[in-house]
């Protein structure tokens, strides 16, 4: 039976040490803003997900998941010279895009309290809210 302590340090270890080799031994000029976001490891400790967030532009962010396909084979063989493990895990590169979209959710926040303010200060909020009270009552909605 897998232990998730075990499965959630290992990626952590791995998060670190992937870190470093992008940093440090990855000459690739298209690995560009790249850093790791999660790593997930399978139960059986054979597959781990590297999940990568890219800032840049579409192309730029599809230029650093190919360098990081074609550089797999050689991080895989420095992570082995760095973590004793019984089997080296098969990596796979995943872009994240996860700090993007909760970068979109803010901006349609700021978004929608700007106009909910524009319309409180010329009066146009209308019956925002009001009406519900009023249906449900006291019981709820099956009075």
């Amino acid at each position: 039976m897998p232990n998730p302590h075990r499965q959630e340090k290992l990626g952590e270890l791995f998060a670190a040490e992937l870190s470093d080799l992008l940093r440090t031994r990855v000459k690739d000029p298209r690995v560009g803003f790249a850093s790791i976001t999660h790593v997930e490891v399978s139960g059986d400790y054979r597959h781990a997900k590297i999940y990568i967030s890219v800032m840049g532009s579409e192309e730029e962010q599809a230029n650093t998941m190919k360098a990081l396909k074609h550089a797999t084979g050689f991080l895989r063989h420095e992570l082995a010279g760095r973590i004793v493990l019984r089997y080296m895990p098969e990596i796979v590169f995943k872009l994240d895009t996860s700090i993007e979209k909760g970068t979109r959710i803010l901006e349609l926040i700021r978004e929608n309290e700007k106009l909910m303010m524009d319309a409180r200060d010329t009066g146009d909020a209308g019956d925002v809210g009001s009406g519900k009270e009023e249906a449900v009552g006291k019981g709820g909605i099956d009075e």
